[in-house]
């Protein structure tokens, strides 16, 4: 037995100059609350204390970020035990997350979403000191952040994000809180690192790009320190995405074969290939590379066309033969080949279901532009109307709200034919 215990976090602490358990915890709290952006985030001398005993469980998500902030290390690397090693209910490491979860905000999150067992009868039944979960509550997690999932695809993640961040935070409070079989906390850690996967994806889609990067990062840590290596392809594959608006082509490349790597550890089937083939395209093409663009396109189509398997994520859903063709022409818009942009963005909006109405906003949103690059103003004028129209009817993404506006910004020097000038005049009405 050491004394203290925790000889790699004592260390740490008075290499920083605490030298007393009180001084640690202020440090703590004060690098909590720059890195969550909480002013009211503190960590307890109490914590603190537990956290240099023979056997600290993992911090919770948020003061696994104060941590990382005051120390530049990890947990990992401070003497804490990983899942693998401790107790059911430790929850996984993430790189970033959300600002701790109050009991009475996580509760009332979840009671927002529905959580069944969260009802009054519930709650006088069990109370919060004894909180089990079993294979029904896991159900009804994973069935929440389906359909979050799935309505994402139809409006957009813009009224989305703040349902997905307290769902979340309840998940987290079961992980630290609740009482389960081992097998029961695996579950409840893949569900919370598939839904900070899609929390980013949220984010991203409102154009919080900032947040979303947090998200993401969380959400590879998790996956990298559980071993989750389909939640490590699909994280890598959206951070792919979120790089082409953020300028970062060669990081999007970057991401996207990397994503192929922890796709042939768990032998991803060819729907997994196909968008990770597409991805890579995309971020040779915003690079200008057309070659390696056409080649990652062959690549996309052949993998697409062995067709669907039983060993499909849940998360490649998305990808039809509309969304591919979509992904291809906005490859080739960013190519400058913009006649072959108009003509696949086209038959890509005809193709798209009202499942998939968010990604038939964003591929409007991208014909307008490939048709005015085209000079194809009467196609620019129906495709940003009928994107416009989509919007009005509920769909609240910013990122095609954005596109839309780079079309307005166009049209200001294009103002010559009735159509544009209607065109301009509605999307200055109703693009901020």
């Amino acid at each position: 037995m050491r004394t203290p215990a925790n000889a790699e976090l004592f260390a740490a602490r008075v290499a920083k100059g605490w030298f007393s358990q009180e001084s640690a915890a202020k440090g703590v709290s004060l690098a909590g609350r720059q890195a969550l952006r909480d002013p009211s985030y503190e960590v307890s001398v109490r914590t603190y204390r537990r956290w240099e005993s023979a056997n600290p469980g993992w911090p919770r998500p948020d003061q696994a970020t104060a941590i990382r902030a005051a120390f530049g290390r990890g947990p990992e690397q401070l003497g804490f035990h990983t899942a693998g090693g401790g107790p059911v209910d430790i929850p996984a490491e993430p790189a970033v997350i959300i600002p701790p979860v109050k009991r009475r905000t996580a509760l009332a999150g979840a009671a927002v979403i529905g959580l069944p067992w969260l009802n009054s009868s519930a709650l006088s039944r069990t109370g919060f000191s004894d909180l089990r979960i079993g294979e029904e509550e896991i159900a009804v997690l994973q069935a929440t952040a389906a359909d979050l999932d799935a309505i994402d695809q139809r409006f957009g993640g813009d009224r989305l994000w703040r349902s997905a961040k307290m769902h979340l935070g309840y998940i987290h409070y079961v992980i630290d809180h609740g009482i389960y079989a081992e097998e029961t906390g695996q579950k409840l850690h893949t569900v919370a690192g598939q839904l900070t996967t899609s929390l980013g994806w949220f984010c991203y889609d409102a154009d919080q790009q900032a947040d979303a990067r947090m998200y993401f990062s969380e959400a590879l840590n998790a996956a990298v320190l559980t071993g989750d290596d389909p939640l490590a392809t699909r994280t890598l594959s959206n951070m792919s995405r979120q790089c082409i608006d953020l300028g970062k082509p060669r990081e999007a490349v970057r991401f996207a074969r990397t994503a192929e790597q922890y796709a042939t550890k768990w032998g991803a089937p060819p729907r997994v290939s196909a968008l990770l083939a597409i991805r890579a395209a995309q971020g040779y093409a915003r690079a200008g590379d057309e070659v390696n663009a056409g080649l990652s396109i062959k690549r996309a189509w052949r993998a697409y066309d062995h067709g669907t398997t039983g060993r499909d994520p849940e998360w490649t859903g998305f990808l039809n033969e509309a969304e591919l063709v979509c992904l291809e022409g906005m490859a080739r818009a960013d190519l400058g080949q913009h006649r072959r942009a108009v003509r696949l963005l086209d038959r890509s909006a005809a193709l798209q279901d009202i499942e998939h109405s968010r990604n038939r906003g964003m591929c409007l949103a991208r014909l307008a532009r490939a048709a005015l690059s085209d000079r194809d103003y009467d196609r620019t004028a129906d495709a940003a109307l009928e994107s416009l129209r989509l919007i009005e009817g509920g769909q609240s993404s910013t990122r095609t709200r954005r596109q839309l506006a780079v079309v307005r910004d166009t049209l200001a020097g294009h103002k010559t034919s009735t159509p544009l000038r209607e065109t301009f005049d509605l999307l200055t009405h109703h693009i901020a």
